[in-house]
């Protein structure tokens, strides 16, 4: 069938479709759910395929005081996570006619200049990594409808909290090193303050305590490349038995800490193992390549979307974290004979 050349309106999608107007509006408004039936919705949604109807989200928006348009507030982009949590995001905010503001903190945690004239003016809701709280609360953004992304359920500043499973991430990491026979443990924690590094502490040490034997204290850096070579240094050069495995916090601290070990002479895995968390593209690219937790980011990203669109509907988001899981390479390695 050939298409006008005028643009298609909401009627001639109604007319198509075989519905009201009205209809057409719940439909394509997201608002349909209870009071059209999904054969409706689906014969909507296909006229409007067809017919190459685009909704007038200008008008729209003027007319209801909203914008559609969503912030999301991350920590400086310094890996590919945080860009796979927008990717996430973007492609569950466009099925739903939303757009994502992607705001990085500029100092990567911190506060943060409001990067509009008025963010409750401008933002119909917000996404935020706890890593950024303070960037948040800067623009005010916990005053408008709030998902918190790596956040303490039990104490969020948002409406609700989507978190990956990093306590069970912990635990495949102990098991596997403890598994290997490794009993002596330096954590290289982010030198970050953030519930997300809070729990990685607090899990791996209680791991560590219920295995006899077994004991672990702490390095901490920023998460840098060289920040973490100088604490991993720092902490194999002071006095006392060298550990057998060191487990980070994040990959990038992981390939901070090679660094530290070639230079001290020490190899990977024969000489002690190390583990990350994130499996981030460089996981593969040093050699040994690394065992580390591979957290999805971009499901992430779309949790947390859905997870907003539940608020701003009134409806309660999905609970439950999503799983992670350890991916075993050749950086771990039994301990050496003592």
């Amino acid at each position: 069938m050939a298409r006008s050349s005028t643009r298609p309106t909401s009627r001639d999608v109604a007319r198509a479709a075989g519905v009201s107007q009205a209809a057409v509006s719940l439909v394509l408004g997201g608002k349909w759910r209870g009071r059209v039936s999904e054969a409706t919705a689906a014969r909507v949604r296909d006229a409007a395929r067809d017919l190459g109807y685009r909704p007038n989200l200008a008008a729209r928006n003027l007319r209801l005081g909203h914008t559609r348009t969503v912030l999301l507030v991350v920590p400086a982009l310094t890996t590919e996570f945080f860009a796979g949590v927008y990717t996430g995001a973007a492609r569950v905010a466009a099925d739903h006619g939303f757009g994502v503001v992607l705001y990085p903190s500029p100092e990567g945690v911190g506060p943060a200049r409001d990067p509009f004239a008025s963010a409750q003016a401008a933002l119909d809701g917000v996404i935020a990594s706890s890593m950024a709280a303070d960037a948040l609360t800067a623009i005010r953004g916990d005053q408008l409808p709030l998902v918190m992304l790596d956040s303490d359920p039990h104490g969020s500043l948002g409406a609700a909290t989507v978190n990956l499973d990093i306590t069970d991430g912990i635990r495949q990491v102990t098991e596997h090193l403890t598994a290997l026979g490794h009993r002596r443990i330096l954590h290289l924690a982010a030198d970050v303050p953030s519930w997300t590094f809070e729990i990685r502490a607090r899990e791996l040490a209680a791991r560590i305590a219920a295995v006899p034997g077994a004991e672990v204290r702490t390095a901490r850096a920023p998460i840098s490349i060289d920040g973490a070579r100088t604490a991993t240094e720092t902490a194999l050069t002071t006095p006392g038995p060298r550990p057998t495995a060191i487990v980070c916090d994040d990959d990038k601290l992981a390939a901070g800490a090679y660094k530290a070990l070639r230079r001290l002479g020490l190899r990977i895995p024969d000489d002690i193992s190390v583990t990350g968390v994130d499996d981030l593209g460089l996981a593969t690219a040093i050699d040994p390549e690394l065992t580390t937790v591979r957290l999805d980011a971009e499901r992430f990203g779309e949790r947390g979307m859905h997870a907003l669109l539940a608020v701003l509907d009134g409806r309660e988001p999905d609970s439950g974290d999503i799983p992670v899981q350890l991916v075993v390479r050749g950086s771990t390695a039994p301990p050496p004979a003592s």
